[in-house]
């Protein structure tokens, strides 16, 4: 078994992890730092792929509204209010208060963000109260993740990609090292006192995801079978996408009011909202997308749920106006809005005649972008959307060092919790993977300047050979894609748009009893083993979490029934977090705060 050695061990390669172990270099710059990823680097992870039609960053900056040294704290104040405070305050101060220095260090790399007589042009997003949203375009993710790249290889650090990390070791002390394992079923082990877990979310635990092929949880099934708790899992926000782009059908492709039609043609939102509620609504889901249950817009998903679980497809229609539209009948402060985002001046003649137009005048790059992709809509050509998962809230409980209570392991971007809660602002997650992904990387580093690994002993790694041996030798009836694809279906349907309590037991139950299922490995891989295993693991955290929340609260809705149209309420008895564990006597869910 080959044997790596390092100070500081960074398992992704999105732009947390970039950031990560870029701030370890930087800071210390004796570290050794060794960066480990599932995909290609810089092409793999949600950063490098993740588009909608104005990607934001969000920061409180100089020029930024109300102003004054202490703007950072209304950008505080609107993280904590819209997460439904049940996260932790300290931490969303440390992303409003540190949110201007990760914008500059990103400036300073050459992310071409818009800019206006050299100012940073920002737009309000959902959940804000001042405009703080930066951006480069719908490639504002991707535009990062190129700048951290070159700077990662600028600093010469080691990566080994097309790999992942299926265990870590602890001893008394912390974390002493890791196991993994390449495509090709190489087994090797890493010796290192620090590790940063930086794996993105767990969105191919649903069928329907705008998530790369590689994020099956891994980060979190890690924590867990090493003792670290995860918080807030079941909050996992969900937005109408384009099923063939996997683009984000927010902003401007909501307040362009399209018809939403089924395969037949037939415009089916009035079969859930009364007529002249439709319009305002539809509109307003461009600034309350993802799902929320703080916002009337979710009435939208909810058709659009059952809709697709009754058979039919979904798709908008830009070539049409719903029936009996007309601008004028869009509220005082919409139709303000819509003006405040005209970029094609001088066409309000054209604004009653369909969506199409009206998408024209406030963001002709969408047409272009889609129709680059073969999706026309000049052509009348519709545009196919799902309720897909796009981001997970919670993750493996940080504080504010991006540590956990395991020494030694420290967690940033999508796979940690407690910097959210059940909604937060459009733009905050590229801000949280950069200031989390710095705030880890250094103290990782600063932790390896004192605490140094001791090898991995003879034990463990005949342990670990022994173990994969036996993996590879299992035989059964039932294979990986099988697995998957049960759990897919199965979060899909019962852990989606629409919770039941009923709905969260039998889904946890069949999930159980996968476990107990072993896979045919007859020609598949270790990888695929272990990305199936922390799926179901995953999974389980989900539903178990889900079920202890009998109330609805930003992306979690709750019913009586799956035949319910109104989800319950929220509840005072329930403004604090779940955190959930695994360890010998099995799963634990706990009341945090």
């Amino acid at each position: 078994m080959k044997v790596f050695n390092c100070d500081v061990l960074v398992i992704g390669g999105g732009g947390a992890a970039l950031r990560a172990a870029i701030a370890a270099k930087e800071r210390y710059p004796e570290t050794s730092v060794l960066l480990i990823t599932k995909g290609t680097l810089g092409k793999s992870g949600t950063t490098a792929n993740a588009r909608s039609d104005r990607m934001a960053f969000h920061a409180t900056l100089e020029h930024t509204l109300p102003g004054g040294p202490d703007a950072w704290k209304y950008h505080a104040d609107d993280i904590y209010r819209i997460g439904g405070m049940v996260s932790d305050y300290d931490l969303a101060e440390i992303l409003a208060k540190n949110s201007a220095e990760a914008f500059y260090y990103l400036d300073r790399l050459g992310v071409p963000f818009v800019k206006k007589n050299g100012l940073p042009v920002q737009f309000l997003t959902d959940g804000s109260i001042y405009p703080r949203a930066c951006y480069t375009g719908p490639d504002t993710a991707i535009d990062i993740e190129k700048a951290l790249l070159n700077r990662f290889l600028e600093l010469g650090m080691p990566f080994k990609d097309h790999s992942m990390i299926y265990k870590l070791a602890v001893n008394r002390h912390g974390i002493c090292g890791a196991f993994g394992v390449t495509e090709d079923d190489d087994v090797f082990a890493v010796n290192t006192s620090s590790i940063v877990m930086v794996t993105g979310g767990a969105g191919r635990i649903y069928k329907d995801n705008v998530f790369p092929k590689g994020a099956t949880g891994d980060g979190y099934a890690l924590a867990l079978e090493c003792g670290a708790p995860l918080v807030n899992m079941e909050f996992i926000q969900i937005g109408l996408c384009s099923r063939t782009t996997k683009l984000a059908c927010s902003g401007s492709m909501m307040r362009a009011v399209p018809r939403f039609i089924d395969e037949e043609g037939h415009e089916f939102l009035p079969d859930y909202i009364p007529d002249d509620d439709i319009y305002d609504i539809v509109f307003q889901k461009g600034a309350s997308w993802p799902l929320s249950y703080e916002h009337p817009s979710h009435v939208i998903d909810i058709a659009v749920f059952k809709e697709i679980n009754a058979g039919h497809k979904v798709y908008l229609d830009f070539s049409k106006n719903p029936v009996g539209f007309d601008f004028s009948h869009l509220s005082p402060d919409n139709r303000k809005r819509y003006d405040d985002e005209i970029q094609i001046p001088g066409m309000k003649g054209n604004r009653n005649d369909n969506p199409l137009a009206r998408l024209k005048e406030i963001n002709p790059n969408a047409v272009q972008w889609l129709k680059s992709r073969g999706i026309d809509l000049e052509s009348g050509q519709k545009l196919e959307i799902m309720p897909a998962a796009q981001h997970f809230q919670g993750g493996i409980k940080i504080r504010t060092n991006a540590d956990t209570p395991i020494a030694g392991l420290f967690a940033a971007g999508e796979c940690a919790g407690g910097q959210h809660g059940a909604n937060r602002p459009g733009g905050n997650s590229l801000l949280d993977g950069q200031v989390f992904g710095k705030i880890a990387g250094e103290a990782a580093a600063a932790r390896s300047q004192t605490i140094k690994p001791p090898a991995l002993g003879s034990s463990w790694l005949e342990r670990q050979q022994l173990h994969t041996k036996a993996l590879k030798e299992m035989r059964s009836d039932i294979s990986l894609s099988e697995q998957l694809d049960a759990v897919q279906q199965i979060m899909n349907r019962q852990a989606s748009v629409m919770r039941t309590g009923d709905g969260l037991a039998d889904a946890l139950s069949k999930i159980n009893k996968l476990t107990d299922i072993k896979p045919d490995m007859k020609g598949q891989s270790l990888y695929g083993y272990f990305e199936v295993k922390n799926s179901i693991m995953t999974a389980i955290a989900v539903l178990l979490s889900a079920s202890a929340r009998k109330e609805s609260r930003g992306p979690h809705l709750y019913f009586n029934s799956m035949d319910d149209l109104i989800p319950l309420p929220s509840l005072p008895e329930y403004q604090h977090y779940f955190t959930v564990s695994y360890g010998q006597n099995g799963w634990h869910v706990g009341k945090g705060r």
